[in-house]
């Protein structure tokens, strides 16, 4: 796993108004939660320029103000979020992915709690994103030795579409 530098630049933030409607549409994007973060998250296309040096995901964070009426408690939770996936943002790294982090909870946590919740938010992602990848070619429909018609040839047995009849 490559090594990046714990910064965070601007390639590497959720700016355009296009990647943030398609992330949050749907179709896509999947999401998990470790309370009280909420990540929606999809691979997205990049540009060779953009990922030659630096990191391939982008993120961006939101605090509803359903949560935190005040802007400085809004403030503290965004950084705490932006601190804690800094520190482990190499855990994704190497993936184009867009990630979306929201906060669900009304209440402040601890830096460690929060740190503890985007390790494992992260390496949830980055597991379903690694296995996603694999499977990716056999995405088309394939049709088994038995007749059975599949998606994908990692867990056959869970996406049988139909049984082909013999003449």
């Amino acid at each position: 796993m490559p090594t990046f530098p714990s910064t965070l630049s601007k390639e590497e933030r959720i700016y355009s108004k296009k990647l943030i409607e398609a992330l949050f549409q749907g179709g896509r994007s999947r999401s998990m939660s470790a309370f009280p973060l909420r990540v929606v998250y999809m691979l997205h296309e990049t540009h060779s320029e953009e990922t030659a040096v630096g990191p391939r995901s982008r993120f961006l964070i939101s605090v509803p103000k359903r949560c935190f009426k005040r802007a400085v408690k809004r403030n503290r939770v965004k950084r705490q979020v932006r601190e804690a996936y800094r520190h482990h943002k190499s855990i994704v790294a190497e993936y184009p992915v867009a990630l979306a982090f929201i906060w669900l909870d009304n209440r402040l946590r601890s830096s460690e709690d929060v740190d503890a919740r985007m390790i494992s938010l992260l390496r949830r992602v980055a597991e379903r994103i690694s296995g996603t990848e694999k499977a990716r070619p056999a995405d088309h429909p394939q049709t088994t030795q038995d007749g059975t018609t599949t998606i994908s040839e990692t867990n056959p047995s869970a996406n049988v579409l139909e049984k082909e009849e013999r003449s």
